[in-house]
Formats: C-alpha cells, sequence, structure tokens
C-alpha cells in the first residue's frame, strides 16, 4: 500500500520529467506533510520562481520552501 508522502513523490517526480521548465535540471526534493523542499541549482531566477510555481500547483502539495541557487555559468 502506497503512503502519502511515497505517492506525492511520484507525482512531483511525474510533474519534474514532463515540466520544461524543470526537466534535465539538477534538482532535488523532499517531502514531509505537503512540505516540499526543492534543491538544486538553476540557471536563471525566471527557471527558480516557474519550478516553485510548478510543484505548488501539485495536488497535495501545500507548501514549497525553495532553496534553488541560481547559476549563471
Amino acid at each position: 500500500m502506497a503512503t502519502a508522502e511515497s505517492t506525492l513523490d511520484t507525482l512531483i517526480t511525474s510533474t519534474i520529467e514532463k515540466s520544461p521548465y524543470l526537466k534535465l535540471r539538477n534538482l532535488r526534493f523532499e517531502t514531509q506533510a505537503g512540505r516540499v523542499v526543492l534543491r538544486g541549482t538553476v540557471s536563471s531566477y525566471y527557471h527558480k520562481q516557474m519550478a516553485q510555481e510548478v510543484l505548488r500547483r501539485v495536488d497535495g502539495v501545500e507548501q514549497v520552501e525553495n532553496h534553488l541557487e541560481v547559476n549563471w555559468l
């Protein structure tokens, strides 16, 4: 039987893989009780904001803590 956390992890992973803003990026996330902590690097502040907004729309996500770093290189 799948737990709520594993179901949320699966939904987030699927969302990341489908999103043109997120796929092929160096992203990691942790979930706990509807809270998602997002870590990794992106190439612009736009991608950082889009990552947060895309994950915020996932069913079961109540809060997103965006710890993504912008790497201009």
